[in-house]
Order: C-alpha cells, then structure tokens, then sequence
C-alpha cells in the first residue's frame, strides 16, 4: 500500500517538475543544430539512445514545424514516468517495448506510421545492452517503408549515472550540439546490415 502510494505520488508531482527542469537547462545553454537538408514529408521514424533522452523532444520538435509523434515508451514505473514527461512537449506515447510483448507494439507503431504520425524509439531500450540496436526498428521500417533519422545531443558539460544506459543529463549554461543524421532508407538491406547502419550513424557523434 505504501509502495504504490509513493509512486502514485511520484507519477503526479514529477513529471511537471522534470519539464520544467528540461526547460529550464535547454533555454540556460548555447544551442546549436546541425540538420539534414530534407526531411521526408511522410511519416519517418526518429530513433536515439535510451541514456540520451533528455533533450531528443526539442531536436524533433526542430526536424517538424508540425509535430504529431508517438514514442515507444516501456510499462515499467520509470518508462510511465518519461511518458507523462513527454506530453508537455507535445507528443504521444505507445506503451510497451519491442522485445517484451514485440508484436503488440509493432503493430501499434506501424498503424502510426499508416496513419502519419512520426513513431519515436529508443533502439537499445528499455534494458539494453547499450549501444545494440535490437530488431523492431527495422522491422517496423521495412514493413512501412518508414525512413529513419537518428538524432542525438551532445553535452560540453554533463552528469552521468551509473544506471545500464549511463542515462546523461547535460548540465545548465553548457554547449548543446544537436545532431540529426539524413533519412536513411532500410527497406533493401538484410537485418544485421540494417541495425549495423543504424548503430554507426547514432554513434557518430558519441561522447
């Protein structure tokens, strides 16, 4: 009983106090983007790794003058967590991941995709191992002809914790290099060639 009224708590008075730190140390820091020169009209998949999900809502919200998105977001209490956090910047949520209960979230995702709503994913999540991009992603983009975009911020300045995915969190009045790859087309490749692709363009610029 307790338990679950600490997180009941927690579910309400953090996420409105996490979007407004994230706010406040976006708007604190240098800002700088660096964007491909087209972006698809149709409904594309964005994809960053798990520990870099602190600013990933404000680089979309520069790729689209029109957000309409939803993120793969796990159940667990953390993952509903980040889901409320994600609704004060405007986007949507699917919840489960595409390795626990895969088929259910595919399906979702792609009737997003059919429907024009951009899908957010987080390729190493929700437990990792970090850095490995696991399938869904490129089954999801091969069975909708999705392209997908990498995104990814790199901090000056930052914490760090020692959680699986080294979740990061750049610290206020810092640089912020904000970097999106061009569309990248899965749609030919075989599976390990695909996520291969996927995980040079997001380590790129890895720090």
């Amino acid at each position: 009983m307790r338990k679950r009224l600490l997180r009941s708590l927690a579910l309400f008075f953090l996420p409105p106090v996490g979007a407004l730190f994230i706010r406040l140390f976006y708007y604190s820091s240098k800002r700088y983007f660096h964007l491909p020169e087209d972006v698809p009209q149709e409904p594309i998949i964005v994809a960053c790794w798990h520990g870099d999900l602190f600013y990933l809502p404000y680089l979309y919200l520069k790729l689209r003058d029109k957000p309409n998105a939803n993120v793969v977001i796990s159940e667990h209490f953390d993952g509903q967590i980040i889901a409320k956090i994600t609704r004060y910047f405007r986007i949507g949520t699917i919840h489960g991941s595409t390795t626990r209960g895969g088929a259910k979230v595919l399906i979702a995702a792609m009737k997003s995709l059919k429907n024009g709503i951009d899908i957010g994913i987080t390729p190493d999540g929700p437990k990792g191992p970090r850095h490995e991009v696991a399938d869904g992603i490129v089954v999801m983009a091969q069975k909708t002809n999705a392209k997908i975009i990498t995104l990814s911020c790199v901090p000056k300045s930052y914490w760090q914790f020692k959680s699986w995915d080294r979740f990061t969190i750049p610290k206020p009045f810092t640089r912020l290099d904000f970097y999106a790859s061009e569309a990248l087309d899965v749609s030919g490749m075989e599976l390990e060639e695909a996520k291969t692709l996927i995980k040079e363009k997001l380590l790129i610029h890895d720090y």
